[in-house]
């Protein structure tokens, strides 16, 4: 029997960094990643550097920014990947060189769908349509006929038995169950919630029935739908009808949001009672943490690809294996943590030397903070350093300065603020400066080139909702 340690990546897709009962949360139902958090080490400020599915993605499984690798959206992702497992430099392609049996569990959004670039073994949501496909009688996940993208909250259709969530839990339990003994593992499960569609089962919508929902939160500077930078907006427009809600619809999709978290949380207390029942948790590495967050009409904001809050910034624990007697669990780190960081952490959980001039740190060493450079879609920028963040959006050319400490959920811009004249100038200055090198394209000389706006609330020319019925050419089924 081998002696090297397991390690075991659990991700959700979507789910913001305050929706955990242990980081403060006292309205969510999260048994199981209060257990991560009792017995892991916290990163409390962990961010994505481009909020959307593939990007982070991709940097999990290649250790590069979006800023770095060029993935900056979710369709661009195959010629960079495709180099990468080639190199053997991919997490499961250099994990596998070094012994380990590699399995991916779940949403991959790889493209093509069924690329394994680098895994051994790969089962994703297509099998579970498959698997619907042959027991139609009992499932039919997409009877709701809510879209990928709606934030409409919806009762799911299948039994929970049936659903995506549960067959991800199932398969990989089934693979802690079957996999060969004398190698070590490294498998990622990937849940697909709580993204779009809002669709829990009964049972966990009917968990919030007495349970008041957090109140959205505005700011000096979103007062109203018509006061927020509407090309913070343009993402929203497209893809939800969040800005229509009222008030008691925005806590209704609050709602079935934190009821998808508590059925992941549930999935995941089964995973880890086989964990535990197979005398796992003794060598077994845990790391959970999520793509990206969710704006959930925060600022009258919906789904991702902003640098706010909400959107970017993602819980992250790692739990080490039991039979280290480690002082750390229950710690909680304060230091700037990166989406970059999982890949050369995971490869030093395994004993892998990473490439050299990696742009992420051994999150196990990380000890004090640093510049954060964001990047999404070539639209959204960010830097962040210290207490502040500046965040800009070249559809309308706006500029926002949030001091983090005093102001966690943004709520008061200081840009104009003469007292943060040094602080913006000197954000701006290195914001420009790493988008002349990493975005030229986005750059008009010296500067941001201004892009148009939406002229009022839901003025955008296209929208997407996120239609798909029964289309397995693409990993993009939640």
């Amino acid at each position: 029997m081998t002696t090297a340690d397991n390690i075991l990546l659990i991700t959700t897709d979507q789910q913001r960094f305050d929706t955990i009962q242990a980081w403060g949360n006292r309205q969510i139902f999260t048994p199981h990643l209060n257990y991560l958090a009792v017995e892991g080490i916290n990163f409390t400020r962990a961010y994505a550097d481009c909020p959307i599915c593939m990007p982070s993605r991709t940097t999990i499984m290649t250790g590069e920014p979006a800023f770095l690798s060029g993935v900056k959206g979710n369709a661009n992702h195959q010629s960079y990947m495709q180099q990468k497992a080639q190199e053997r430099r991919t997490l499961p392609a250099a994990l596998a060189e070094a012994g380990y049996q590699t399995k991916a569990m779940g949403k991959m959004h790889f493209e093509p769908a069924r690329a394994h670039y680098g895994f051994e073994e790969m089962e994703i949501p297509a099998d579970y349509l498959r698997w619907c496909d042959r027991n139609e009688t009992l499932a039919r996940p997409k009877l709701s006929g809510v879209g990928e993208c709606e934030m409409e909250p919806a009762i799911n259709p299948s039994p929970l038995k049936d659903t995506l969530t549960t067959w991800t839990g199932d398969r990989s339990i089934d693979f802690l169950e079957t996999r060969d003994p004398l190698r070590p593992f490294f498998m990622w499960t990937s849940f697909t919630k709580p993204h779009p569609p809002f669709d829990p089962c009964r049972e966990f919508w009917e968990l919030y029935e007495t349970g008041d929902m957090p109140d959205p939160v505005y700011g000096d500077w979103s007062k109203t739908l018509e006061e927020v930078p509407q090309g913070f907006l343009m993402g929203a427009y497209e893809n939800t009808n969040v800005h229509l809600f009222s008030p008691k619809q925005v806590k209704a999709m609050r709602r079935a949001y934190y009821a998808l978290i508590s059925q992941v949380d549930y999935a995941l207390g089964r995973l880890l009672a086989s964990l535990r029942e197979n005398g796992l948790l003794e060598n077994t590495w845990i790391i959970f943490t999520s793509d990206h967050g969710e704006m959930l009409g925060d600022h009258f904001a919906s789904q991702k690809n902003l640098f706010f809050e909400g959107s970017a910034h993602v819980p992250l624990m790692i739990v080490p294996p039991q039979r280290y007697k480690t002082p750390q669990r229950g710690l909680r780190v304060a230091h700037l943590a990166q989406m970059c960081d999982i890949y050369p952490t995971i490869l030093a959980m395994a004993g892998v030397e990473a490439p050299p001039n990696m742009p992420g740190r051994n999150l196990l060493d990380l000890s004090e903070d640093r510049t954060f450079y964001g990047n999404c879609l070539d639209v959204h920028f960010c830097v962040m350093e210290g207490r502040y963040k500046l965040v800009y959006c070249r559809y309308g050319g706006h500029y926002l300065l949030f001091d983090l400490e005093k102001d966690p959920m943004e709520q008061h811009n200081l840009y104009a603020d003469p007292a943060c004249e040094a602080v913006r100038e000197d954000l701006k200055k290195k914001m420009l400066a790493h988008a002349r090198a990493t975005a030229p394209g986005a750059m008009d000389g010296e500067a941001f080139r201004v892009l148009p706006e939406p002229a009022f609330p839901g003025d955008v020319s296209s929208h997407w909702f996120g239609f798909h019925y029964r289309d397995y050419r693409v990993d993009t089924f939640h």
